[in-house]
């Protein structure tokens, strides 16, 4: 979102929400992200609203992180890549947010890793306007379109330009546009300023709902990935500086137990009992509208943390696809994740 544009109430709630959203007890927010010491952690996710990203805000609604005893602070940006910057910077311990970014930082010289995989779909859509219907009825017609992505570089935007590429349209031949998600990417297609875009639930419901657009591409499924993709996608993980996960294996470790812990009780519970533990705020489109949401999202998470077997080779091929970085890069991919710590929890 450009720097002058005013923000809407929904993301200002966002931003008040950087102090206040705490699993237990206060201070969090204060704590020094080079210590993580008394169990304090600071986590950045990349949109709290967001259902690709539900889990986290779950985990401290059904009280997981304070079972393992640890004092988890939630902070919240609009798109995955200021969250990572926001690791990077050692302003958070941790970020929830799509796996491709290890790779992509490994390659700039910044090691970081998934501790848990999430999900092993990117639990994205492209939505097309329905006044640009006609003329984009699939990525074969990008060339010359305003796509709308949450930010440039974000996880939206690496999607969005292999979709291009693999259908023979180059990223330059497309403009994208950073547009965040909820109402300022709603807006961009009532205007026109975007004649489609990649996002997620509960924003994709929200646009169908009100027959702004429709869903071009769905990837909220293994089914749908594999078909856009070809092959698993892990996308939300929680994904740490191995540096730190190294030095604080105790503190990793009952993160893991409680968002594993989260991800088994969503298998086994409907989208509407886990829609009724969420904030109230979060379902902005209506209760039936935010559980649809969930319903239709839900088929992305996994059920134990695990990185899929296929999908970090899935993230490489898509990213060296478009991405200058990548494309003649060597990529150790047993550095961009561990199972350590799932296979240790529950």
């Amino acid at each position: 979102m450009p720097a002058h544009r005013k923000l809407p109430a929904a993301a200002a709630a966002a931003l008040l929400a950087l102090t206040t959203l705490t699993a237990c007890g206060g201070g969090g927010a204060t704590t020094s992200a080079a210590d993580g010491g008394n169990g304090k952690i600071k986590i950045m996710v990349g949109g709290l609203d967001k259902v690709i990203y539900l889990p986290a805000r779950l985990t401290q609604q059904l009280g997981y992180f304070e079972d393992e005893g640890i004092h988890v602070t939630l902070l919240t940006e609009p798109a995955g890549v200021q969250a990572t910057t926001s690791l990077v910077s050692g302003d958070v311990q941790g970020v929830v947010g799509f796996y491709d970014h290890t790779l992509d930082l490994q390659v700039k010289g910044k090691q970081v890793e998934s501790v848990v995989q999430l999900a092993h779909a990117p639990g994205e859509v492209e939505v097309v306007s329905n006044q640009a219907a006609a003329d984009l009825t699939s990525a074969k017609d990008f060339k010359g379109k305003k796509l709308g992505v949450t930010g440039l570089g974000s996880s939206t935007d690496f999607l969005t330009k292999y979709l291009a590429v693999k259908n023979g349209v180059q990223t330059d031949e497309f403009t994208p546009v950073a547009v965040g998600a909820g109402q300022t990417f709603i807006s961009a297609i009532q205007q026109g300023s975007i004649q489609g875009g990649m996002t997620t639930d509960p924003t994709a419901a929200q646009i169908v709902d009100k027959k702004l657009g429709k869903v071009l591409i769905d990837m909220r499924t293994p089914e749908g990935s594999k078909e856009a993709l070809g092959g698993p996608y892990p996308s939300s993980s929680l994904y740490m500086s191995t540096d730190w996960v190294n030095g604080h294996k105790k503190e990793v470790q009952k993160l893991t137990n409680a968002l594993v812990r989260t991800l088994k009780w969503m298998s086994t519970h409907t989208p509407e009992q886990i829609a009724a533990k969420m904030p109230s705020d979060y379902a902005q489109g209506g209760k039936q509208l935010y559980v649809q949401a969930i319903k239709d999202t839900l088929p992305m998470f996994t059920k134990d943390g695990v990185m899929p077997a296929d999908g970090p080779a899935t993230v490489e091929r898509v990213l060296k696809s478009f991405n200058p970085n990548l494309k003649n890069a060597t990529v150790d991919l047993k550095k961009t994740y561990t199972t350590e710590f799932v296979k240790k929890a529950g």
